[in-house]
């Protein structure tokens, strides 16, 4: 991921590997990670069992929240692709039955949303 893509909020995929290192700890037993994505500080990741957002504060990112999503409170979630002049896509997931997307991210093209989205179907529906 590149540094601009950093800035302006795109997110970029994590190596399986360093999420295991870093976030192995909040799994529970069985539960299995499957893919990640990281903006500047804050990541996301995608378990077999709940959707995992770690979001770091302050400007030395020590005080960190982890807020675990269940899927099956995900009432729906929406993917915009890229188009050919455009640097990023955007997933959007409405929890319950709100009006808005309670989680909003956007990502640059190293990330395949359709990826993305397969993970989201296979434990949404």
């Amino acid at each position: 991921m590149g540094f601009f893509s950093g800035l302006i909020g795109n997110a970029g995929v994590m190596q399986p590997n360093e999420i295991q290192k870093e976030y192995g700890n909040l799994l529970a037993p069985n539960e299995q990670i499957e893919i990640g994505f990281k903006l500047i500080r804050d990541v996301f990741v995608f378990t077999n069992k709940r959707l995992i957002l770690v979001d770091k504060h302050g400007l030395t990112g020590k005080r960190t929240e982890y807020m675990s999503i269940m899927y099956k409170s995900i009432s729906r979630f929406s993917i915009e692709t890229a188009g050919h002049f455009e640097l990023d896509a955007e997933l959007k997931i409405w929890l319950s039955n709100e009006l808005t997307p309670s989680i909003a991210k956007k990502f640059n093209k190293q990330v395949n949303v359709y990826d993305l989205q397969k993970v989201l179907a296979q434990h949404v529906m």
